[in-house]
């Protein structure tokens, strides 16, 4: 049984990772739907876009952790909002060509928030499973087309994710973060990579609104940072208290939570 101050973390992280999709603050963000910049996307560039995740991803993997210490430390939230804006702004001004460069930057950057929160989570960022499980937060929080409501929730999206994640872990303890001779590595990124390109797009369609000014690119990006470090809290808030009390009734827990969605706190 979860202690009511450890019931408390898991309703805050049900509801970061419960919240608005990234679509939908978007659209509040820019006055109008998101559809009026997809519109906007030229097909070669939406047909590219699951490559540039696809290698962004890979790169993030084996890049984000270097820069950071193993040792447990609280988050520094605002560095990474700062640097996700200053490569944002430097993306949207170059239009649809600057995300070229600017998504490998970013993504690596995102890459770096996420084990941030994760090692003040308890986690170690040294091990295969945490960057896994950072990895694991690229695909939470987003709801790709093909999901139904049924379909698109935390728990699924793990459960989906799970024989990748074990596969992939089972080549990092082995080999190390290359991807040659890594088909179950290449394997997860190609399933993450899936439904966060769903994200970029998102991206990229604000950036193309008509009206919306210079700016955009930072202060989406800023949203686009805001988004995964809310994602991470969440999602690393679960993995402490699974550790501590167990999957199955962390999980157990979490449906209780799921079946009171909606109701108003008294």
């Amino acid at each position: 049984m979860l202690s009511t101050d450890d019931l408390e973390a898991l309703a805050r992280a049900h509801r970061l990772l419960d919240s608005p999709s990234l679509a939908a603050r978007l659209s509040g963000f820019i006055g109008s739907p998101l559809e009026r910049g997809l519109a906007r996307l030229p097909q070669a560039w939406r047909a590219r876009v699951g490559a540039l995740a696809h290698d962004a991803l890979l790169r993030a993997l084996a890049a984000a952790a270097k820069t950071l210490k193993a040792e447990a430390d609280s988050a520094s939230p605002r560095l990474h909002k700062l640097l996700g804006s200053v490569s944002g702004g430097a993306g949207g001004a170059f239009g649809l060509a600057g995300l070229t460069v600017e998504i490998p930057l970013s993504t690596i950057l995102i890459m770096r928030a996420i084990l941030d929160i994760a090692r003040a989570e308890g986690e170690d960022i040294g091990t295969a499973g945490a960057r896994l499980a950072a990895l694991e937060v690229f695909a939470l929080g987003s709801h790709a087309p093909s999901d139904d409501a049924a379909d698109a929730g935390y728990y699924a999206v793990r459960a989906a994710l799970a024989s990748g994640v074990s596969e992939a872990a089972r080549h990092l303890a082995e080999k190390g973060l290359s991807a040659e001779g890594a088909p179950a590595l290449v394997r997860l990124i190609t399933l993450v990579a899936a439904r966060y390109k769903v994200q970029l797009t998102q991206k990229a369609a604000g950036m193309l609104v008509p009206g919306i000014g210079a700016a955009a690119g930072a202060a989406i990006n800023l949203m686009f940072m805001n988004h995964f470090q809310d994602v991470s809290r969440g999602h690393f808030t679960v993995r402490r208290l699974e550790r501590r009390y167990g999957a199955d009734a962390v999980h157990a827990a979490w449906q209780v939570l799921d079946a009171h969605r909606g109701t108003p706190r008294p």
